[in-house]
């Protein structure tokens, strides 16, 4: 038995498949937490220069500046949060007051050209004319379908659940990024260096270049979007369009968030006579609101990272197709360190 055990190759056997099982079991303990961990990350890289600012301020204090800056990210994260669900919870019922006043007046109509849509028009203007000409009718329905939404509201509610959870695993595990991550970060360097070797500082390059450049893209997306958007609301008409854009902003953050916003907005210019406005607010919103999204976060990655703009568009909407809302952050990361590999490869080769 020593002798077999003394053999150079199956003691490297024997060491490849101890560390893969150790990886696997890693792996399956720390998959829960992998999503908050990833955030974490993000966010603390992201705010990395801050820290190190406050940091200075407070004398090099590092329990002091992570929790003040785990602080202040968790009022840039959930105060907006908070805000926007207390004004949808606010405006929503102004907005269900007005729609039982003016269909107990008899003021609410649908629009005209609603009957004008191919194949549904027609059969969609007689049901709304129908259930508009009895307010009694249409309660009943909206009983019926708020009925069948409560045979899901337990998965909703779970599903709400997980994310809270999430986003306070992510801000505890920020604070312990803040105050151990240039320890991690040097470590990480290191194992990457004698796997890789000299070619690891260009791969974790791309990676923090990447990191950053999606951070703030996000954010210059989200107030192009806002300030585009609330252009658009105070042309329509819209009462409070400064309100309006800043619950597009905050919105603008989460996939296909903006829609929301304007559609709805676009839904009770129709329902109360400004088909006109509603029109053209609703074009504003598909063809150059929603397009303001695709055009400058892919422009700002390729800016920053040199990558081509569809492998940066591609990298982001597949991302998000494969790995949600994180993957915003790993499908151009992943496509970043994978262009940074092929042209080291093609130097390698005209070399």
């Amino acid at each position: 038995m020593r002798e077999f055990t003394s053999s150079p190759v199956i003691r490297r056997l024997l060491l490849g498949a101890f560390l893969t099982a150790l990886a696997l079991a890693v792996t399956v303990v720390l998959s829960p937490f992998l999503v908050p961990m990833l955030w974490a990350a993000i966010l603390a890289f992201a705010s990395w220069p801050l820290y190190l600012r406050v940091n200075l301020l407070v004398g090099g204090r590092s329990l002091l500046a992570a929790s003040v800056l785990t602080f202040l990210m968790s009022a840039l994260v959930v105060l907006p949060l908070a805000w926007l669900v207390f004004l949808l919870r606010t405006e929503s019922g102004q907005l269900l007051h007005t729609i039982s006043v003016e269909m107990a007046a008899g003021r609410l109509r649908p629009p005209v050209m609603i009957g004008h849509l191919p194949f549904i028009g027609q059969e969609l203007l007689a049901w709304l004319n129908n259930m508009l000409a009895d307010p009694t009718q249409f309660q009943q329905q909206l009983k019926m379908h708020f009925s069948r939404l409560n045979h899901y509201l337990p998965v909703l509610l779970g599903g709400l659940g997980k994310n809270v959870l999430k986003l306070v695993l992510a801000l505890f595990t920020l604070f312990f990024v803040y105050l151990h991550g240039q320890s991690v970060a040097r470590q990480v360097r290191i194992i990457f260096l004698s796997l890789l070797g000299a070619r690891a500082d260009a791969y974790l390059d791309a990676v923090a270049l990447t990191t950053r450049a999606v951070v703030y893209g996000i954010v210059l997306t989200a107030l192009i979007q806002g300030l585009v958007a609330g252009l658009g609301y105070w042309v329509a008409g819209l009462s409070a369009p400064i309100a309006l854009a800043a619950v597009t902003v905050v919105l603008a953050m989460i996939p296909f968030g903006t829609p929301v916003v304007w559609g709805a907005a676009s839904v009770y210019l129709f329902f109360t006579g400004n088909e006109l406005a509603a029109l053209g607010l609703f074009l504003w919103g598909v063809l150059v609101v929603s397009w303001v999204d695709n055009i400058v976060r892919p422009l700002v990655l390729s800016g920053v990272v040199d990558i081509p703009f569809v492998l940066a568009l591609f990298g982001v909407l597949g991302g998000l197709a494969a790995f949600g809302l994180v993957g915003l952050f790993i499908g151009p990361v992943i496509l970043a360190v994978a262009l940074v590999v092929w042209r080291e490869w093609l130097e390698d080769e005209r070399a």
